[in-house]
């Protein structure tokens, strides 16, 4: 090969190196910056395909949604309890000139500095409330006002904006939660006791009520019993006394047979009877005629 071929070659593929060194592409999910020899002379390039100068170096950022996640920290309550907070935020780049001066374009550093003043913030949060405010209360109150705070001061030094700031667990020191959780066990077996004398204060009402409303049913039942009673008996003897009307030698007879089979029912009975009574009448005569 001659010279001038070699040459070409060369000039060639340090053409094509210089060409690869001068195009790049940043994706909708990035940040781009582009540095000359140290110094930031490109901020923020809009997604696509560039070119720069072959010396030129191009910095790209994650620019989607960040999760970040505290290291659990120890805060008071305005009582002076001692709470163990575990908490995450939520954070996207939002001006990358601040953001490559601030951290460097390191993710971990942001991450330290935001995750500081959170902590900070956090602080002075719970300092301010009660014990109740923090755990259940006043807790979506208490993220917003901690999230406002913090976005402002971290879009201003670090180009960084906090969309959310979330407690993940509260928990209270390990030697602390044997006493809450036996004031909590007394605490519910006093509400306990409570339901069970009320459960049996409204069972003595109810049961009361259910015997007096027996009381009366059975009074009123019997009432009714005895009036149907006295109302059959009062049927049957005026039904009686019509059929004697109507006929008295036959009903006597009918009563006398009755009479007799109910005293020779039993073969051992013994009676002693003057021959000569009225018991004997039908026995003598039918037609009942002494």
């Amino acid at each position: 090969m001659s010279t001038k071929g070699f040459v070409s070659i060369i000039a060639l593929i340090v053409g094509l190196l210089l060409a690869f060194n001068s195009i790049y592409v940043v994706t909708e999910y990035q940040r781009a910056i582009m540095l000359e020899f140290g110094r930031m002379v490109q901020a923020d390039i809009k997604p696509g395909l560039h070119f720069k100068k072959p010396w030129a170096k191009v910095s790209k950022f994650d620019g989607r949604l960040l999760t970040a996640d505290m290291t659990p920290e120890s805060f008071f309550t305005v009582e002076q309890k001692r709470l163990v907070v575990d908490s995450y935020i939520k954070w996207q780049i939002k001006d990358v000139e601040t953001y490559y001066k601030a951290t460097g374009g390191d993710e971990a550093t942001a991450e330290s500095r935001l995750a500081q003043r959170v902590a900070d913030g956090l602080r002075n949060q719970f300092g301010r409330r009660t014990l109740h405010d923090v755990v259940s209360g006043k807790r979506d109150e208490l993220m917003s006002e901690i999230t406002a705070s913090i976005n402002v001061d971290a879009m201003k030094l670090l180009g960084i904006e906090v969309k959310d700031i979330r407690v993940k667990r509260i928990d209270f020191p390990p030697e602390a939660s044997q006493s809450v959780f036996a004031r909590m066990a007394a605490d519910r077996e006093k509400e306990a006791r409570e339901y069970r004398s009320q459960g049996k204060e409204q069972a003595e009402v109810i049961g009361a009520d259910a015997d007096k409303q027996r009381a009366v049913l059975e009074a009123n039942a019997y009432r009714d019993a005895e009036r149907i009673r006295g109302d059959g008996d009062a049927k049957a003897a005026a039904i009686f006394a019509e059929a004697y009307s109507k006929d008295p030698e036959f009903y006597s007879f009918v009563r006398s047979l009755n009479a007799y089979r109910l005293s020779f029912s039993g073969k051992d009975d013994l009676m002693v009877v003057d021959p000569q009574s009225d018991f004997f009448r039908y026995l003598k005569d039918p037609k009942g005629k002494n």
